[in-house]
């Protein structure tokens, strides 16, 4: 596997290597793949990366097929991807793409139905569809079961609730499932500036303080829009679950809460809690090994994982901030078959265990099954595996970006005190109205908030 970006990314150094070598020869998979042409996969620079990248060595390993990597920055993955998809002939077999451009990828026919490419190919059952996102109907512009299988779930990153449970067990508590015992063990935790009840993240970003919120407002049952998987876009966000949900969140700042909770982004949220100085974040599940970390924690083997509260009677809600794996319409035929042919490896079981144990976040449910998933290094898997089957896909149109901008800005301002929660929910709802009705989707609002 070659490797190779813009900026001159390069093989890891001989250390890496030699522990990437002892990894792919103390497992194997037993797989008889087809020999197919090479391919060309575009990705990101993430924490996960190198996971997915010793997977794939793996993959070369076992099939004798080679695999080149793309590597990029964030936004230039994303470029690159633009920039070939539009071309006659395109670059990139694989496209590895986000939760917040996926979208755009499927509404402009960017990329080939997998079932098209091949027809008999199977999506293993155990396999997560994440809101059903790895599924399009072109006709209907909706993301469905019904529709064609447009690509596989790559990395399934959702928030989850980390505790410190040495904290837990010595005050003799159990993991919180609701809000409101989530509030009362921040409350009985919280002794500042030496202990945050709760540490959360409220910096205005590309994709920031909203994304950390969406937990919040779908496990108070509340959202942005009446139903998307009918296409109507009405606005639903400043609605009295959305108050609840908002309302929450800002009190627990307050009360329970780092003082400088609007100026905190994921780093700072992750820091505080590495360091010893808060009970409670919810982040996404990608941070996990940091917790472990000798050189980063001063908490190993200290903090516990649970799915997201709810409010009684609404399950958890964590919100989908995952990656999927679509195959590009404008590249040859016979590496769009070579691309499936690796996709069919990855998604099996003893591919996602192998992922697993590289370090990786598994996308097949029987891996969370397997005897990995009862060691205590792993101690993530079932909780993770029990709210992925709640997650939801907040955005189902290529336009996201314009209402995340909206949201960003108005929760910060609230967040911060500058607006009540009343003033951010009705002035984000009109606003997000407004870039619906632009776009020509069917959308409306309620009467706002008094």
């Amino acid at each position: 596997m070659s490797t190779r970006s813009k900026r001159g990314w390069t093989r890891r150094s001989a250390m890496t290597a030699m522990s990437a070598a002892a990894f792919m020869s103390s497992t194997r998979l037993g797989w008889a793949a087809a020999k197919v042409a090479p391919i060309t996969i575009v990705i990101n620079q993430s924490p996960w990366f190198d996971s997915f990248r010793k997977t794939v060595e793996l993959y070369e390993q076992e099939s004798g097929n080679k695999v080149e990597l793309d590597v990029n920055p964030f936004a230039g993955s994303l470029e690159k991807q633009r920039n070939s998809v539009r071309a006659s002939k395109g670059q990139y077999d694989l496209l590895i793409m986000n939760s917040g451009w996926f979208a755009e990828m499927y509404f402009g026919g960017f990329v080939e139905a997998i079932t098209d490419i091949e027809p008999g190919f199977k999506l293993d059952p155990d396999v997560y569809t994440l809101g059903d996102t790895i599924y399009f109907d072109p006709a209907k512009k909706t993301m469905t079961p019904a529709g064609k299988l447009m690509s596989m779930p790559i990395s399934p990153l959702i928030p989850m609730l980390y505790y410190r449970g040495d904290l837990y067990k010595e005050a003799g508590l159990k993991a919180p499932d609701t809000f409101a015992e989530l509030e009362a063990n921040a409350r009985k935790f919280h002794a500042p500036p030496k202990m945050y009840g709760i540490v959360q993240r409220g910096a205005r970003g590309p994709h920031t303080v909203a994304y950390d919120f969406y937990p919040y407002l779908y496990g108070f049952g509340g959202g942005i829009f009446k139903d998307q998987a009918a296409a109507d876009y009405s606005i639903t966000l400043n609605d009295e679950k959305g108050k609840a949900a908002l309302d929450y969140y800002i009190r627990l700042a307050r009360e329970a809460g780092h003082p400088k909770t609007a100026s905190l982004d994921q780093a700072e949220v992750i820091q505080n809690i590495v360091t010893g100085k808060t009970a409670h974040m919810i982040t996404v599940i990608a941070a996990w090994s940091q917790m472990d970390d000798p050189t980063k924690s001063v908490v190993v083997d200290k903090i516990e994982f649970a799915p997201p509260p709810h409010v009684p009677g609404v399950p958890t809600a964590p919100g989908l901030g995952h990656w999927l794996g679509g195959i590009s319409k404008n590249v040859p035929n016979d590496r769009k078959r070579a691309t499936v042919e690796f996709l069919r490896w990855f998604q099996t079981k003893d591919a996602q265990v192998a992922a697993t144990k590289a370090g990786g976040i598994p996308i097949n449910a029987a891996a969370y099954r397997d005897p990995v998933a009862d060691e205590r290094k792993y101690r993530w898997m079932k909780p993770l595996a029990e709210a992925l089957k709640h997650s939801v896909n907040i955005y189902q149109f290529p336009e996201a970006s314009e209402v995340i901008a909206v949201l960003e800005l108005g929760l910060n301002r609230a967040i911060a005190g500058e607006i009540t929660s009343t003033v951010a929910l009705n002035s984000m709802a009109d606003e997000i109205n407004g870039i619906m009705a632009k776009y020509n989707y069917k959308t409306g609002k309620l009467e706002p908030l008094k």
